[in-house]
């Protein structure tokens, strides 16, 4: 048994982790990392970029399917699925080696390849190693989460780790779950040649605004995905393919089964009780600095609980590497963390919905509306559909909701207001190229100020008073 001394120990290879160890052995700490599975986690190997692969492959097919609006003769695509596929799988190798062992182990990182265990609140094993760390960054991510239906355990089911892994076209593929990855799949397999049922047990998109949960799911109804909300599901039968079976009665049959329910934090392996790590339900619980009941371990990313995006574990890695390496207090947020489901037209969303800032601040509230249907750059490129809105309080945004085309690069710059306390007068000034759908973002600012502006009895008054005094 070797036994290891460190400054950190990272257990977990995904986003957050990879940033952490990274980061800390380049700036002098000793770091050891632990992954038992495959370097990357779960946003390389099976989320983000090979969903992301699989929707640019479907965005192709759509183009050949509908060209007639821009005078081009549709065409129907040729589909071929296991080439699909092997487009996704050479993405996967070409990012890759960023996330390599050889890659960290040149930045100064011991990597073992095996699963870690807490021995106690310092020390953890993994194979025949003994780690005893000052530091310790649990980054073990989410797995996906697969509700007690019966007859589930028995049908051959697929979840987004099993799914890329396919090589023959679905020929009708029933997805449970409506949310991002349920939506982002449905859409990319239809326009992929599939026949696509979702099954959503309340609303398809249920966390977005309404108005623009609604722009998307009516392009995917277009597109001749049934979605099928307020179902619930009551038992799964698999003999000649898939049946579904809703609590109302209502049977649903298919060829594939894509379960998409949501992910659950994967913990159980850690052995937390002998590290004094207390968990909340399922998830470990965590203090506004990211630190365990451990005051020497951390979670970040999925294992933190609460919104599970590669973005969000990054940025919990910059929180705790302040603590940890510099020992200055840092906290984490949530206000400027962006979302984004990449259908097309997209959907984003950073900081309130409008909901949400209503029930916060009532009467304060004002939200500024812009429809991309009067952004020129969109007419140009039949890109219409689409809103923005802005919810803002005394002059400043405290969130934004996109629904279009590259809906996900524009939510950045209102992420960047959030997170930087700008003043909607700041945005409104930026100066964007024309023509792009950089714009929008400017019109929504240009739009709350209209009113202001252009309604005003004061305002006009002012303005004839000067015309008549100005030589």
């Amino acid at each position: 048994m070797e036994r290891i001394e460190t400054d950190i120990l990272v257990i977990g290879a995904g986003s957050g982790g990879l940033s952490v160890a990274a980061g800390a052995s380049q700036m002098g700490a000793r770091v050891v990392l632990l992954e038992g599975h495959r370097m990357g986690g779960d946003c390389l190997n099976y989320g983000c970029v090979p969903s992301k692969a699989l929707l640019a492959a479907a965005k192709q097919a759509h183009a050949q399917a509908n060209g007639r609006a821009f005078g081009i003769a549709d065409h129907a695509p040729q589909v071929d699925y296991a080439a699909v596929m092997e487009h996704v799988a050479g993405v996967i190798a070409e990012i890759a080696p960023v996330d390599s062992q050889e890659r960290f182990e040149g930045f100064g990182v011991r990597v073992i390849r095996e699963y870690g265990q807490f021995l106690s609140p310092r020390e953890v094993q993994a194979g025949n190693h003994v780690i005893r760390a000052r530091r310790i960054v649990i980054a073990t991510g989410s797995r996906p989460f697969v509700p007690p239906i019966p007859g589930l355990d028995t049908a051959p089911y697929l979840t987004n780790e099993t799914l890329f892994d396919l090589r023959e076209r679905p020929e009708h593929l029933i997805i449970i779950g409506g949310g991002p990855i349920g939506i982002e799949m449905a859409q990319a397999h239809r326009r992929l040649g599939s026949r696509v049922t979702v099954i959503e047990g309340e609303r398809a998109l249920n966390k977005e605004d309404p108005d623009l949960r609604q722009i998307v799911l009516d392009s995917l109804a277009e597109e001749g995905v049934e979605i099928v909300e307020g179902c619930k599901v009551a038992e799964v039968r698999s003999s000649d393919g898939i049946e579904i079976v809703a609590e109302d009665g209502r049977a649903f049959a298919g060829s594939h089964l894509l379960v998409a329910t949501g992910r659950r934090t994967t913990v159980d392996r850690l052995n937390l009780e002998a590290a004094g790590v207390e968990l909340s339900g399922r998830e470990i619980r965590v203090d506004a600095g990211l630190r365990t009941s451990n005051r020497r371990v951390y979670a970040i990313g999925d294992a933190a609980g609460g919104a599970q995006f590669t973005h969000l574990a990054g940025y919990h890695a910059g929180v705790i590497i302040r603590s940890i390496l510099f020992g200055l207090p840092s906290k984490a947020g949530m206000a400027h963390i962006p979302r984004v489901t990449y259908t097309d037209p997209e959907l984003a969303q950073v900081g309130l919905t409008e909901a949400e800032a209503r029930d916060l601040y009532g009467d304060r509230l004002e939200v500024a509306r812009f429809d991309l249907a009067h952004n020129d750059r969109a007419v140009a490129e039949r890109r219409g559909k689409g809103l923005a809105k802005v919810m803002v309080v005394r002059g400043r945004p405290v969130g934004a909701s996109i629904a279009g085309h590259q809906a996900g690069d524009q939510i950045a710059l209102w992420a960047l207001a959030v997170s930087g306390g700008l003043k909607m007068g700041q945005v409104a000034g930026m100066v964007a190229p024309y023509p792009t759908f950089a714009e929008v973002n400017k019109r929504v600012a240009g739009a709350y100020f209209s009113p202001k502006l252009f309604d005003s009895q004061a305002v006009k008054r002012v303005v004839r008073a000067v015309q008549r005094w100005i030589p």
